[in-house]
C-alpha cells in the first residue's frame, strides 16, 4: 500500500496513529508551511549554480501536502528510509531530500508556536498554602534523554557517556507554561552528562522570562534560586536526618504543580523519534525536537480551546 494524504484522510483513526495528529489538524499544519515552502522552492530554482531552465527536470513523485505527510510520519514513528520510501512510493535517497527540506520548515513552525506566558493576561492560579513561598506564575523545566550511536572516537565517546544511565545519551532540556501546559522553550540538545542546572545556566532562559515569571525546577536544579530570584524546586532531605514531615507535604504540593511537564514530554515521546535510539549520529537532534514539540503544542492548543468551548 502506497501511503497518500487523498487516501489516508478517509481513515481518520490510522491518520491520528500514524501522524499523532487529527486531519484537521494536519490541514492546518499544512496551510502554515506552503508559503515557506514555496518561498524555499523559487530560491532553489533560481539558484545562481542551476544550470537547467525553471521547469526542466524529473517532476517530484509526492506533492507538497504528501512530502509533509512523509516527514510527520517519519516523526512519530521513525522507520528507516528505505521502510517510508517503500510506503510512499520512493526511493530512500528521496526521503532523505524530502527530510532535509521539510525538517527545517517544521523546526520553524515549532518555535512560532513557543510563547513565553505574559504575567498580564494570563490568569493567576490558585496555589497551595504550603506554596505560598513561590511564584503564582512560572514556567516548569525538565529534561529527559535519548540514547545516541556511539561514536567510534573514544574521546568523543566519553563526554556523551552517562554514568548514571549507563548509555551514551543527548539531553534535551524543555520549558511549559504552567496553566497551558504548553511548551515555550526547547533548548539545543546537550551530552548526557551535563547536569540539569548547568543546562539551564547556559541555555539563557532564565534571562528571557518576562518579569513576574517564575522558574520551577525538580531536585536536579538546586540552585535555581540563586540563578533567579523567582526559582523555586523541592526541599532537600537533611543530611543523616529523616525528612521533616512539613517537607514531606511541601513536596508533594510542589510535586503535583510540576507533573504537567511530565505529561508534555510524555506526550513528545510519543514520537519514536525522540523515544528510539538515534540512528542519525545526532545530526538536526534540536531540529528534530523543536519540530515535534510544534507538533505537540498544537495539539495541546486544540484540546485547551475544546476544553474552554465546553466551559463556557
Amino acid at each position: 500500500m502506497i501511503l497518500r494524504y487523498a487516501r489516508l484522510s478517509g481513515q481518520p483513526g490510522v491518520f491520528r496513529s500514524l501522524t499523532g495528529l487529527r486531519v484537521a489538524e494536519f490541514d492546518t499544519l499544512v496551510a502554515d508551511l506552503l508559503p515557506a515552502y514555496a518561498v524555499g522552492e523559487r530560491d532553489r530554482l533560481q539558484r545562481p549554480t542551476r544550470r537547467r531552465a525553471i521547469g526542466a527536470g524529473h517532476p517530484f513523485a509526492l506533492a507538497p501536502r504528501d512530502q509533509l505527510l512523509l516527514a510527520v510520519v517519519w516523526l512519530r514513528g521513525y522507520p528507516t528510509h528505505e521502510v517510508l520510501g517503500y510506503l510512499f512510493g520512493v526511493s530512500d535517497t528521496t526521503v532523505t531530500r524530502l527530510l532535509a527540506c521539510w525538517l527545517p520548515l517544521l523546526e520553524a513552525a515549532g518555535r512560532d508556536t513557543m510563547r513565553l506566558p505574559d504575567p498580564g493576561r494570563k490568569r493567576r492560579r490558585h496555589l497551595d498554602a504550603l506554596l505560598a513561598d513561590t511564584p503564582d506564575l512560572a514556567v516548569i523545566i525538565d529534561t529527559f534523554e535519548q540514547r545516541v550511536q556511539r561514536p567510534r572516537d573514544r574521546d568523543a565517546a566519553d563526554t556523551l557517556y552517562s554514568g548514571k544511565k549507563k548509555q551514551h545519551p543527548f539531553k534535551v532540556q524543555v520549558a511549559i507554561a504552567e496553566v497551558t501546559g504548553e511548551m515555550v522553550d526547547v533548548a539545543d540538545s546537550v551530552p548526557g552528562p551535563t547536569a540539569d542546572i548547568t543546562l539551564v545556566a547556559e541555555s539563557g532562559l532564565l534571562g528571557r522570562l518576562p518579569p513576574g515569571i517564575g522558574a520551577l525546577g525538580d531536585l536536579g536544579y538546586l540552585g535555581l534560586g540563586t540563578l533567579h530570584p523567582l526559582g523555586a524546586t523541592p526541599r532537600r532531605k537533611p543530611r543523616g536526618r529523616d525528612r521533616p514531615p512539613e517537607d514531606v507535604a511541601y513536596n508533594r504540593a510542589f510535586a503535583r504543580r510540576r507533573i504537567a511537564v511530565e505529561h508534555t514530554i510524555g506526550q513528545m515521546r510519543s514520537y519514536q523519534s525522540l523515544a528510539q535510539p538515534d540512528r542519525h549520529h545526532r545530526c538536526n537532534h534540536s531540529s528534530r525536537t523543536r519540530a515535534v514539540a510544534g507538533l505537540v503544542n498544537r495539539r495541546l492548543r486544540r484540546v485547551r480551546a475544546y476544553r474552554e468551548r465546553l466551559a463556557a
